[in-house]
């Protein structure tokens, strides 16, 4: 596979935006590894690797993770060969700091997509509400989503300086949403975003 047609894609979008059915339907169309923050810090935590131990003495003291250990764990996961035909990254980066070190990891290749899944405040409450689960009450949603957008919002503009942000309207069935997500990704820079609007 030519280092052109590798794809390296970054998946963003609040809690109830449905961005885990579509990371689904994304790995199985493109075969890139699937890597989610959770993932890795449970996979290098169980492989018992130097990063994992220190990530579990910080997750067992109550405490966040660093982004030095983050960008640690996320360095070792992409030297997997699994990585080697594209990846497709979820729940990463979510600082700045973040997205800087993963610029700098994977120079002199870049992200070739970031996708920016928008589905208003008001949808995605009423879907985590529907959910039923215990720490899902209207207060703590409206905190994850005053966080999650402070969080976002330099994480766009880094990614949009970059010319490689599309905004992909997250409303509609998985498949709608997927057909769209993939015009995105194979629009050229220049026509992202007439082809997100000509998709259903």
């Amino acid at each position: 596979m030519s280092v052109a047609a590798v794809r390296r894609l970054v998946i963003l979008g609040k809690q109830g935006a449905g961005k885990g059915t579509q990371c689904e339907l994304l790995v199985e169309r493109y075969g890139v590894a699937h890597i989610s923050t959770g993932d890795m810090l449970r996979a290098a935590v169980a492989a018992d690797t130097p990063l994992g131990r220190q990530a579990k003495e910080v997750m067992d003291a109550g405490e966040l993770v660093s982004d030095e250990l983050i960008l640690g764990i996320v360095a070792e996961r992409l030297e997997a060969p699994d990585t080697a035909a594209g990846f497709l990254l979820d729940g990463f980066p979510r600082t700045e700091a973040q997205a800087d070190g993963l610029f700098a990891l994977l120079a002199p290749h870049a992200v070739s997509r970031a996708i920016d899944l928008d589905v208003a405040d008001d949808i995605v409450t009423r879907r985590m509400l529907d959910r039923g689960r215990a720490d899902d009450t209207p207060e703590a949603i409206a905190r994850r989503l005053e966080l999650y957008e402070a969080e976002t919002a330099p994480l766009r503009r880094l990614f949009a300086d970059r010319g490689v942000l599309v905004a992909v309207d997250g409303l509609g069935t998985p498949a709608e949403v997927h057909q769209r997500i993939v015009a995105a990704i194979e629009a050229a820079p220049s026509s992202t975003v007439s082809a997100i609007e000509a998709a259903p």
